[in-house]
């Protein structure tokens, strides 16, 4: 315990400790760390708090030990909605709770601070968000060594697929719809290239357009929090990436579908021309596309940068040596070993190192492959290799998680 708090207001250190788990909540925190760090912040304020979190809402149950036992009892039901991940904003909650423990900071002024976080994005903000979609559809497009032309149509719309999506923050019932909206936009794009350009790898395009709405990170953090026995939480979680995954495949679909009726026939072709040196480009420039998408500070851009360089390195040179799920594996097992190391002795958010540092590892792509195949062909058994493949990722990604935080644990929960 940093420094005695019964001094200040009973209900001035629940509201704090309130207000510091929305923020996490809101900035991608996962089940187990986000319940540690409140536990933790609670215990140094002269709290006791069983929090109880899902991505769609928490219960807060406090009480102060200094009373007897059930007259201080208070319980906060909070309604959220998923988080997005935003590494510059949980850099600064979590530097704002360390002031607060350490004293630096009364409970007034970082309760203020932490709403001062919630402004709403610049233009310059979402101007960038929207570079940011059309740069990891490229660098997709990259690593996938395909045409240039393949490249430039998925960077294409990918650039509007942002836009779409930095004025569904805006609006409600756009929001709701976004992903399907989102395919429908992307495959009619994609078709209409094929159709009247030159023939496109047709369905990799369109993944690689969607790829930053693709559920895979989602999918491996309920893996993960079900591994920890957060099983509400990692159901949720688990449902709501399905879900998306379905909203995305429907999208396609209805567009695949209405082009159909419309007498629009893509050509379809299978290349991968490219030679190494675009594959290393097309990795500079999907490192560095993430770190906006996390909206990461600018000071923290490189090591973002470096994070997801280095998984998706690892992962493929260990898997040309020794399998591609041994490959995954030991990349996750570095990314997490490092991350926690980041935090031990740079006393901020390991986050800013296990995210990026796994985002080009996660099965996001490979999932929503599946469903796509499986749709279009109407034979489930199409797509089961493609659905092994991604229990496989799956499973390598959680036990590189696993055995990263044995090999170096965490000190910080975030």
């Amino acid at each position: 315990m940093s420094r005695p708090f019964p001094q200040e207001a009973y209900a001035a250190r629940i509201a704090f400790v309130v207000e510091l788990a929305e923020h996490l909540h809101a900035y991608g925190t996962t089940a187990p760390r986000l319940e540690a760090a409140i536990e933790q912040v609670a215990h140094s304020l002269c709290l006791e708090c069983e929090p109880w979190t899902n991505p769609t809402g928490m219960v807060l149950s406090f009480s102060d030990p200094m009373r007897p036992p059930g007259e201080s009892d208070t319980t906060r039901v909070i309604r959220t909605v998923p988080g997005e991940n935003d590494l510059g904003r949980l850099c600064e909650v979590d530097r704002i709770a360390e002031d607060v423990v350490a004293g630096r900071m009364g409970l007034a002024e970082g309760h203020a601070a932490l709403r001062a976080l919630d402004r709403p994005l610049t233009r310059r903000e979402n101007l960038m968000q929207v570079l940011g979609f059309g740069l990891v559809a490229a660098g997709i497009g990259g690593l996938l060594r395909m045409p240039w032309l393949d490249i430039a149509t998925a960077s294409v719309i990918g650039l509007v697929i942002g836009g779409l999506q930095a004025a569904a923050r805006t609006r409600p019932r756009l929001r709701e719809s976004g992903d399907a909206v989102s395919a429908v936009v992307a495959a009619s794009m994609a078709i209409l290239v094929a159709a009247f350009v030159a023939p496109l790898n047709l369905n990799t395009v369109i993944i690689s357009a969607l790829i930053v709405l693709m559920p895979g990170l989602a999918l491996t953090n309920a893996i993960n929090e079900l591994t920890s026995q957060h099983l509400v939480s990692g159901t949720s979680r688990f449902a709501g990436a399905v879900a998306t995954m379905i909203m995305l495949t429907v999208g396609t679909m209805v567009a695949m579908v209405g082009m159909q009726m419309l007498g629009i026939e893509p050509r379809v072709r299978g290349l991968r021309p490219q030679p190494d040196w675009v594959e290393w480009g097309a990795l500079a420039v999907t490192s560095i596309a993430f770190a906006v998408l996390f909206r990461a500070r600018a000071k923290d851009y490189p090591l973002v940068a470096l994070a997801a360089a280095t998984g998706y390195l690892v992962s493929r040179l260990a898997g040309q040596a020794w399998g591609a799920e041994f490959g995954i594996f030991l990349a996750a097992l570095v990314v997490t070993a490092a991350g926690n190391g980041y935090a031990r002795w740079a006393w901020r958010p390991g986050a800013v190192v296990r995210v990026p540092g796994i985002i080009l590892m996660v099965p996001g792509s490979s999932s929503v492959r599946t469903l796509i195949t499986s749709v279009q062909q109407q034979d489930l058994g199409v797509g089961q290799s493609a659905a092994m493949a991604v229990i496989n990722i799956l499973l390598s990604i959680v036990a590189g998680l696993i055995f990263g935080n044995l090999l170096l644990p965490a000190r910080r929960s975030l």
